[in-house]
């Protein structure tokens, strides 16, 4: 198996778990989202871009980006029809943070 090769993701998620208000967190399977497919997700869905897009702002290729969105996509359903947790960790990434030195430009950690 070929190594994962890095993608970028703009800034890490506020929150690294969602959970189902009915049930604590000890009584509650999860859901584990990785990074990227956190991003992939936010790309498409929340910023509206089209697959070739995203896949350009997180260095990967179209099919690439394809697999983890749907990779997401079935997992955040299973989380919301089952009632699971999501937790969000992992993932072979590389977070990207804006700086207020470069005045909106991007700096790589």
């Amino acid at each position: 198996m070929r190594p994962k090769k890095i993608r970028l993701v703009l800034s890490a998620p506020r929150e690294r778990c969602y959970k189902p208000l009915c049930k604590p967190l000890s009584k509650v399977e999860s859901v584990y989202l990785t990074l990227d497919e956190f991003e992939a997700i936010r790309l498409s869905c929340y910023e509206c871009l089209k697959q070739e897009d995203g896949a350009k702002r997180m260095k990967i290729s179209r099919p690439t980006f394809s697999r983890i969105e749907t990779s997401a996509h079935k997992k955040i359903a299973d989380a919301l029809v089952n009632i699971k947790a999501i937790r969000i960790e992992g993932g072979c990434c590389r977070i990207i943070k804006r700086s207020k030195k470069t005045k909106g430009k991007r700096s790589i950690y």
